[in-house]
């Protein structure tokens, strides 16, 4: 009996180790982004509701903006202006504008950062594209805000006293979500649907042309039966 439970202990633990550390990697995902955005590590921007309030006398610094766009991606993507200054912990908008080259719909998700990476932890965004993923139309384009603030303690902290410009990046990749359909599969897909919407055409035709020779047949019969 006690070898019995003994083997029931066992079984039981080889399948939670399994179990919980799956679950471990499942969320290190979203708790590393969240160390991230708390501490700024890797040059990873924070989000904030609100930016606090600026003084009148708070220093200036320069935001100059960055972009790229991944191989698979067929959309021209760049910042509408390439740099702003901002003072210390005044909320700031800027746009980076999109254009889809492309001959069918796409939609691109961005990840970002800022450098120097030190600089990360005193940069917060209150809201920005980069939140939702973005979608496009063919030739279509958008201009795409972020608003964000520097954070005041930047000039208190003697590591980054020598900060001057901070730059704000981001890369647009197609979305994982959206798997790309190669032109040969789009252009047969094209040709079979036409090819059944003539079809479709054809057999509406001859279904009217049987009814019009069914129409036509009854009136000659009426016309014979009266002696028309």
């Amino acid at each position: 009996m006690a070898d019995r439970r003994r083997n029931r202990r066992i079984a039981a633990l080889l399948v939670a180790v399994p179990v919980a550390m799956g679950a471990l990697a499942w969320a290190s995902v979203p708790l590393y982004r969240l160390f991230c955005q708390v501490t700024g590590f890797g040059g990873t921007p924070g989000i904030a509701a609100e930016a606090p309030e600026a003084a009148a006398d708070a220093p200036s610094i320069e935001i100059r903006f960055n972009a790229d766009i991944a191989p698979d991606l067929d959309w021209r993507f760049g910042p509408v202006e390439r740099s702003v200054t901002v003072r210390l912990g005044e909320p700031a908008l800027a746009f980076y504008r999109a254009r889809n080259l492309g001959d069918e719909p796409v939609t691109g998700a961005a990840v970002f950062n800022v450098t120097p990476l030190k600089a990360g932890r005193y940069f917060s965004k209150i809201d920005c594209f980069c939140f939702t993923e973005q979608r496009l139309g063919p030739g279509e384009s958008a201009d795409m805000p972020v608003s964000f603030f520097v954070d005041p303690e930047i000039a208190r902290d003697p590591n980054v006293r020598d900060v001057a410009t901070i730059t704000l990046s981001y890369t647009f990749f197609r979305s994982e979500d959206e798997e790309e359909q190669p032109a040969g599969d789009a252009a047969q897909k094209q040709q079979q649907a036409d090819a059944a919407a003539g079809e479709k055409t054809a057999a509406a035709l001859n279904a009217a042309n049987a009814t019009n020779g069914g129409v036509s047949a009854a009136a000659t019969n009426r016309e014979q039966t009266y002696g028309g």
